[in-house]
Protein backbone atom coordinates (compact mmCIF):
# COMPACT_ATOMS: atom_id res chain seq x y z
CA UNK A 1 0.00 0.00 0.00
CA UNK A 2 2.85 2.34 0.89
CA UNK A 3 4.47 1.60 -2.46
CA UNK A 4 1.21 2.31 -4.24
CA UNK A 5 0.89 5.65 -2.43
CA UNK A 6 4.49 6.49 -3.27
CA UNK A 7 4.00 5.70 -6.95
CA UNK A 8 0.75 7.61 -6.92
CA UNK A 9 2.38 10.68 -5.45
CA UNK A 10 5.20 10.47 -7.99
CA UNK A 11 2.68 10.25 -10.82
CA UNK A 12 0.81 13.29 -9.53
CA UNK A 13 4.04 15.26 -9.18
CA UNK A 14 5.09 14.33 -12.72
CA UNK A 15 1.69 15.41 -14.02
CA UNK A 16 1.91 18.75 -12.20
CA UNK A 17 5.45 19.34 -13.44
CA UNK A 18 4.74 18.48 -17.06
CA UNK A 19 1.25 19.92 -17.51
CA UNK A 20 2.30 23.60 -17.81
CA UNK A 21 4.87 22.64 -20.44
CA UNK A 22 2.32 20.51 -22.29
CA UNK A 23 -0.28 23.25 -22.24
CA UNK A 24 2.27 25.78 -23.44
CA UNK A 25 3.25 23.56 -26.37
CA UNK A 26 -0.40 22.87 -27.17
CA UNK A 27 -1.20 26.58 -27.12
CA UNK A 28 1.74 27.29 -29.41
CA UNK A 29 0.56 24.62 -31.85
CA UNK A 30 -2.97 26.01 -31.71
CA UNK A 31 -1.70 29.48 -32.44
CA UNK A 32 0.21 28.26 -35.48
CA UNK A 33 -2.71 26.19 -36.75
CA UNK A 34 -5.26 28.95 -36.33
CA UNK A 35 -3.08 31.85 -37.40
CA UNK A 36 -5.13 33.78 -39.91
CA UNK A 37 -5.40 37.02 -41.78
CA UNK A 38 -6.55 40.37 -40.52
CA UNK A 39 -8.19 43.14 -42.51
CA UNK A 40 -4.89 45.01 -42.40
CA UNK A 41 -3.52 42.37 -44.80
CA UNK A 42 -5.72 43.82 -47.55
CA UNK A 43 -4.32 46.85 -49.40
CA UNK A 44 -6.37 50.07 -49.41
CA UNK A 45 -9.06 48.81 -47.07
CA UNK A 46 -10.52 51.49 -44.80
CA UNK A 47 -12.37 51.64 -41.48
CA UNK A 48 -10.49 48.65 -40.05
CA UNK A 49 -10.76 50.06 -36.53
CA UNK A 50 -14.53 50.54 -36.69
CA UNK A 51 -15.27 47.12 -35.12
CA UNK A 52 -17.83 46.55 -37.85
CA UNK A 53 -18.41 43.65 -40.21
CA UNK A 54 -16.55 43.97 -43.50
CA UNK A 55 -18.34 43.89 -46.84
CA UNK A 56 -17.71 42.30 -50.22
CA UNK A 57 -20.17 43.91 -52.60
CA UNK A 58 -20.63 44.61 -56.28
CA UNK A 59 -22.14 43.11 -59.40
CA UNK A 60 -22.05 39.41 -60.13
CA UNK A 61 -20.08 39.97 -63.32
CA UNK A 62 -18.21 42.89 -64.85
CA UNK A 63 -20.46 43.96 -67.73
CA UNK A 64 -18.58 47.13 -68.61
CA UNK A 65 -16.54 50.00 -67.20
CA UNK A 66 -19.35 52.49 -66.62
CA UNK A 67 -21.53 50.06 -64.66
CA UNK A 68 -18.61 48.93 -62.49
CA UNK A 69 -17.56 52.48 -61.63
CA UNK A 70 -21.16 53.53 -60.99
CA UNK A 71 -21.80 50.68 -58.57
CA UNK A 72 -18.45 51.08 -56.82
CA UNK A 73 -18.94 54.82 -56.28
CA UNK A 74 -22.37 54.27 -54.74
CA UNK A 75 -21.25 51.49 -52.42
CA UNK A 76 -18.18 53.42 -51.30
CA UNK A 77 -20.31 56.46 -50.44
CA UNK A 78 -22.52 54.25 -48.24
CA UNK A 79 -19.72 52.29 -46.55
CA UNK A 80 -17.74 55.45 -45.81
CA UNK A 81 -20.82 56.91 -44.17
CA UNK A 82 -21.34 53.80 -42.04
CA UNK A 83 -17.64 53.03 -41.37
CA UNK A 84 -17.81 49.60 -43.00
CA UNK A 85 -14.57 48.12 -44.39
CA UNK A 86 -15.29 47.51 -48.07
CA UNK A 87 -13.96 45.33 -50.91
CA UNK A 88 -15.39 45.75 -54.42
CA UNK A 89 -16.54 42.44 -55.91
CA UNK A 90 -16.87 41.57 -59.58
CA UNK A 91 -16.28 38.39 -61.59
CA UNK A 92 -14.00 38.86 -64.59
CA UNK A 93 -15.51 35.75 -66.16
CA UNK A 94 -18.35 33.35 -65.36
CA UNK A 95 -17.26 29.78 -66.05
CA UNK A 96 -20.06 28.01 -64.15
CA UNK A 97 -23.15 28.51 -66.31
CA UNK A 98 -26.31 26.45 -66.73
CA UNK A 99 -26.43 26.83 -70.51
CA UNK A 100 -23.80 27.29 -73.18
CA UNK A 101 -25.49 30.48 -74.38
CA UNK A 102 -25.33 32.11 -70.91
CA UNK A 103 -23.23 35.26 -70.45
CA UNK A 104 -19.64 34.45 -69.45
CA UNK A 105 -17.91 37.81 -69.67
CA UNK A 106 -16.64 40.69 -71.80
CA UNK A 107 -13.11 39.27 -72.13
CA UNK A 108 -10.67 38.36 -69.40
CA UNK A 109 -8.12 41.13 -69.81
CA UNK A 110 -10.77 43.77 -70.40
CA UNK A 111 -12.71 42.85 -67.27
CA UNK A 112 -9.57 42.62 -65.14
CA UNK A 113 -8.44 46.04 -66.34
CA UNK A 114 -11.82 47.44 -65.26
CA UNK A 115 -11.36 45.92 -61.80
CA UNK A 116 -7.94 47.56 -61.62
CA UNK A 117 -9.45 50.90 -62.67
CA UNK A 118 -12.07 50.63 -59.91
CA UNK A 119 -9.27 50.09 -57.41
CA UNK A 120 -7.15 52.94 -58.75
CA UNK A 121 -10.06 55.38 -59.06
CA UNK A 122 -11.52 54.89 -55.60
CA UNK A 123 -8.52 53.47 -53.68
CA UNK A 124 -10.53 50.40 -52.76
CA UNK A 125 -9.47 46.72 -52.73
CA UNK A 126 -11.05 44.31 -55.19
CA UNK A 127 -11.94 40.61 -55.31
CA UNK A 128 -12.66 38.31 -58.24
CA UNK A 129 -13.13 34.56 -58.60
CA UNK A 130 -10.88 32.19 -60.51
CA UNK A 131 -11.74 28.87 -62.12
CA UNK A 132 -8.52 27.45 -63.54
CA UNK A 133 -4.96 27.22 -62.22
CA UNK A 134 -3.78 29.62 -64.92
CA UNK A 135 -6.30 32.22 -63.75
CA UNK A 136 -4.52 32.66 -60.41
CA UNK A 137 -1.36 34.38 -61.64
CA UNK A 138 -3.31 36.38 -64.22
CA UNK A 139 -5.95 37.74 -61.84
CA UNK A 140 -3.39 38.38 -59.11
CA UNK A 141 -1.86 41.09 -61.29
CA UNK A 142 -5.09 43.11 -61.05
CA UNK A 143 -6.94 42.35 -57.78
CA UNK A 144 -6.23 42.05 -54.07
CA UNK A 145 -8.31 38.98 -53.17
CA UNK A 146 -8.72 35.75 -55.14
CA UNK A 147 -11.96 33.87 -54.65
CA UNK A 148 -12.35 30.11 -55.04
CA UNK A 149 -15.88 29.23 -56.20
CA UNK A 150 -17.90 26.87 -54.03
CA UNK A 151 -18.05 24.13 -56.67
CA UNK A 152 -14.23 24.20 -56.94
CA UNK A 153 -13.11 24.59 -53.34
CA UNK A 154 -11.92 20.96 -53.13
CA UNK A 155 -9.72 21.39 -56.21
CA UNK A 156 -6.30 21.28 -54.57
CA UNK A 157 -4.31 22.59 -57.53
CA UNK A 158 -6.58 25.62 -57.83
CA UNK A 159 -6.48 26.44 -54.11
CA UNK A 160 -2.70 26.05 -53.97
CA UNK A 161 -2.21 28.19 -57.08
CA UNK A 162 -4.26 30.97 -55.49
CA UNK A 163 -2.36 30.67 -52.22
CA UNK A 164 1.04 30.83 -53.91
CA UNK A 165 0.26 34.24 -55.42
CA UNK A 166 0.47 35.64 -51.88
CA UNK A 167 -2.96 37.24 -52.23
CA UNK A 168 -5.75 36.86 -49.70
CA UNK A 169 -7.80 33.78 -50.63
CA UNK A 170 -11.57 33.70 -50.18
CA UNK A 171 -12.69 30.05 -49.93
CA UNK A 172 -16.38 29.61 -50.65
CA UNK A 173 -17.86 26.65 -48.82
CA UNK A 174 -19.16 24.04 -51.23
CA UNK A 175 -22.93 23.68 -51.21
CA UNK A 176 -22.28 19.98 -50.63
CA UNK A 177 -19.75 20.38 -47.79
CA UNK A 178 -20.05 20.42 -44.03
CA UNK A 179 -18.70 23.40 -42.09
CA UNK A 180 -16.16 21.09 -40.45
CA UNK A 181 -14.75 20.06 -43.83
CA UNK A 182 -13.68 23.63 -44.58
CA UNK A 183 -10.76 23.34 -42.18
CA UNK A 184 -9.01 21.24 -44.83
CA UNK A 185 -9.44 23.92 -47.48
CA UNK A 186 -8.00 26.52 -45.12
CA UNK A 187 -5.12 24.20 -44.27
CA UNK A 188 -4.28 23.79 -47.97
CA UNK A 189 -3.77 27.55 -48.20
CA UNK A 190 -1.58 27.54 -45.10
CA UNK A 191 0.42 24.52 -46.26
CA UNK A 192 1.14 26.43 -49.46
CA UNK A 193 2.79 29.12 -47.31
CA UNK A 194 -0.06 31.63 -47.10
CA UNK A 195 -1.98 32.39 -43.88
CA UNK A 196 -4.26 34.95 -45.54
CA UNK A 197 -7.51 33.06 -46.03
CA UNK A 198 -11.11 33.35 -45.02
CA UNK A 199 -14.21 31.21 -45.53
CA UNK A 200 -17.49 32.27 -47.14
CA UNK A 201 -20.69 30.34 -46.51
CA UNK A 202 -23.01 30.54 -49.52
CA UNK A 203 -25.65 28.10 -48.32
CA UNK A 204 -26.18 24.35 -48.51
CA UNK A 205 -28.27 22.46 -51.03
CA UNK A 206 -31.77 21.76 -49.73
CA UNK A 207 -33.22 19.35 -52.22
CA UNK A 208 -32.55 19.88 -55.91
CA UNK A 209 -33.70 23.48 -56.37
CA UNK A 210 -33.19 25.38 -53.15
CA UNK A 211 -30.56 26.50 -50.64
CA UNK A 212 -30.58 26.84 -46.88
CA UNK A 213 -28.18 28.50 -44.44
CA UNK A 214 -27.28 26.42 -41.39
CA UNK A 215 -26.20 29.08 -38.91
CA UNK A 216 -24.75 26.42 -36.61
CA UNK A 217 -21.85 26.31 -39.03
CA UNK A 218 -20.79 29.94 -38.51
CA UNK A 219 -19.04 29.45 -35.14
CA UNK A 220 -17.54 26.19 -36.39
CA UNK A 221 -15.94 27.80 -39.44
CA UNK A 222 -14.79 30.81 -37.43
CA UNK A 223 -12.54 28.39 -35.53
CA UNK A 224 -10.61 27.89 -38.78
CA UNK A 225 -10.64 31.37 -40.36
CA UNK A 226 -12.62 34.62 -40.47
CA UNK A 227 -16.04 33.75 -41.87
CA UNK A 228 -18.23 35.64 -44.31
CA UNK A 229 -21.90 35.04 -45.10
CA UNK A 230 -22.77 35.25 -48.78
CA UNK A 231 -26.28 36.57 -48.41
CA UNK A 232 -27.41 36.75 -52.03
CA UNK A 233 -26.05 33.42 -53.29
CA UNK A 234 -27.54 31.71 -50.24
CA UNK A 235 -30.90 32.72 -51.64
CA UNK A 236 -30.38 31.19 -55.06
CA UNK A 237 -32.79 28.58 -56.40
CA UNK A 238 -30.59 26.59 -58.79
CA UNK A 239 -31.29 23.86 -61.34
CA UNK A 240 -34.41 25.47 -62.77
CA UNK A 241 -35.83 23.76 -65.84
CA UNK A 242 -35.40 26.90 -67.98
CA UNK A 243 -31.64 26.82 -67.36
CA UNK A 244 -31.55 30.14 -65.46
CA UNK A 245 -31.01 30.22 -61.70
CA UNK A 246 -33.84 31.68 -59.65
CA UNK A 247 -33.70 33.42 -56.28
CA UNK A 248 -35.43 35.01 -53.30
CA UNK A 249 -34.16 38.60 -53.04
CA UNK A 250 -37.11 39.38 -50.75
CA UNK A 251 -35.29 37.38 -48.05
CA UNK A 252 -31.97 39.25 -48.27
CA UNK A 253 -32.45 41.33 -45.12
CA UNK A 254 -33.74 38.33 -43.16
CA UNK A 255 -30.63 36.25 -43.93
CA UNK A 256 -28.26 39.19 -43.49
CA UNK A 257 -29.69 40.08 -40.08
CA UNK A 258 -29.35 36.48 -38.91
CA UNK A 259 -25.74 36.45 -40.06
CA UNK A 260 -24.84 39.61 -38.14
CA UNK A 261 -26.59 38.31 -35.02
CA UNK A 262 -24.51 35.15 -35.28
CA UNK A 263 -21.25 37.11 -35.40
CA UNK A 264 -20.13 36.65 -38.99
CA UNK A 265 -16.97 38.61 -39.68
CA UNK A 266 -18.14 39.80 -43.07
CA UNK A 267 -21.04 39.91 -45.51
CA UNK A 268 -21.08 39.23 -49.24
CA UNK A 269 -23.83 40.95 -51.21
CA UNK A 270 -24.22 41.20 -54.97
CA UNK A 271 -25.96 44.36 -56.14
CA UNK A 272 -26.92 46.09 -59.37
CA UNK A 273 -28.81 49.23 -60.34
CA UNK A 274 -30.95 47.12 -62.72
CA UNK A 275 -31.08 43.52 -61.46
CA UNK A 276 -33.82 42.54 -63.92
CA UNK A 277 -31.43 43.20 -66.80
CA UNK A 278 -28.18 42.10 -65.14
CA UNK A 279 -26.29 39.60 -67.28
CA UNK A 280 -25.74 37.16 -64.41
CA UNK A 281 -27.58 36.24 -61.18
CA UNK A 282 -30.09 39.08 -61.42
CA UNK A 283 -32.77 36.91 -59.79
CA UNK A 284 -31.10 36.98 -56.37
CA UNK A 285 -29.38 40.38 -56.41
CA UNK A 286 -30.13 43.34 -54.17
CA UNK A 287 -31.21 46.48 -56.00
CA UNK A 288 -28.55 49.14 -55.47
CA UNK A 289 -31.20 51.59 -54.27
CA UNK A 290 -31.92 49.32 -51.29
CA UNK A 291 -28.33 48.89 -50.15
CA UNK A 292 -28.01 51.90 -47.85
CA UNK A 293 -31.14 51.07 -45.86
CA UNK A 294 -30.04 47.47 -45.47
CA UNK A 295 -26.50 48.28 -44.34
CA UNK A 296 -27.74 50.98 -41.97
CA UNK A 297 -29.97 48.43 -40.22
CA UNK A 298 -27.22 45.82 -40.15
CA UNK A 299 -24.68 48.24 -38.69
CA UNK A 300 -27.13 49.07 -35.89
CA UNK A 301 -27.64 45.38 -35.16
CA UNK A 302 -23.89 44.84 -35.15
CA UNK A 303 -23.41 47.64 -32.63
CA UNK A 304 -26.11 46.17 -30.40
CA UNK A 305 -24.64 42.66 -30.54
CA UNK A 306 -21.14 43.94 -29.75
CA UNK A 307 -22.54 45.79 -26.72
CA UNK A 308 -24.03 42.66 -25.17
Amino acid sequence: MDHQKQYGLQAVKLFVDLMPKYLCNFAAQLTITNECMTLQDIPNIKHTNADNFFLLCGPCAIEGEDMALRIAEKVITITDKLNIPYIFKGSFKKANRSRIDSFTGIGNEKALEILAKVSETFKVPTVTDIHEVSDAALAAQYVDVLQIPAFLVRQTDLVVAAAKTGKVVNLKKGQFMSPEAMKHAVQKVKDAGNNKAWITDRGTMFGYQDMIVDFRGIPTMREFAPTVLDVTHSLQQPNQTIGVTGGRPDMIETIARAGVVNNVDGLFIETHFDPANAKSDGANMLHLDNLEGLLTNLAKIRATIKAL
